[in-house]
């Protein structure tokens, strides 16, 4: 067939066109319905197929960190109760509002067997923390190094907690190698019922 033939054929007499061109634009017809088909049909699919295996993956990684939480769930209760333990033996060397005075003699009383001198020791106001009260002692003694190391080594031994901050030591006037030292020693009790109420209420009209 030569080639002005083709020129030749038209829709109206599609019936004498030869076999090799009807088979030829027959397929040419069902590659662009098959191509058509697959751009409206298969490409939304393959777009849902993939949002799937990314679903897919994002629910594997939240398993296996489920699963890990699950086999280390007896180690996390060991550990809370070990939390619950220590918590309740910080909680017991706190001293109940009624214990503090006698906290304060025997934080002075360290001082004084220590061999050193006060000259200030003034309790100062109460500030409540979360779930506790914060009792800041100001103190200034007269004594030497030695002297100081026992009262500090003495008050970290108290039942009790007690905490030393803003330490400054400084030569003393009057009796030649006499030191001052000036401290602010804390020491913290638990809040009673009414307290911790009062100050979850002030928390809550914040």
């Amino acid at each position: 067939m030569k080639m002005s033939d083709l020129s030749n054929l038209t829709m109206e007499n599609i019936g004498t066109w030869p076999i090799p061109v009807k088979v030829a634009t027959v397929l040419l017809i069902c590659a662009a319905v098959m191509g058509l088909g697959y751009w409206r049909l298969t490409t939304p699919k393959i777009e849902e197929l993939k949002m799937a295996q990314n679903r897919e993956l994002e629910l594997r990684a939240e398993f296996e960190g489920k699963q890990q939480k699950a086999a280390n769930l007896e180690v996390l209760k060991k550990q809370l109760e070990d939390i619950k333990q220590t918590m309740g033996e910080l909680l017991q060397k706190l001293p109940s509002k009624t214990q503090v005075p006698d906290l304060l003699q025997d934080i002075s009383q360290t001082g004084l067997g220590a061999g050193l001198e006060f000259d200030i020791f003034k309790p100062g106001a109460e500030q409540p923390q979360e779930f506790y009260v914060e009792l800041p002692i100001q103190i200034q003694v007269t004594g030497d190094y030695h002297q100081f190391g026992s009262f500090i080594s003495g008050v970290a031994a108290l039942q009790r907690i007690v905490t030393v901050h803003d330490v400054k030591i400084r030569p003393a006037g009057g009796e030649k190698g006499k030191l001052m030292m000036q401290a602010t020693a804390k020491t913290y009790r638990y809040m009673d019922e009414e307290e911790e109420a009062a100050a979850e209420n002030a928390q809550a009209s914040q």
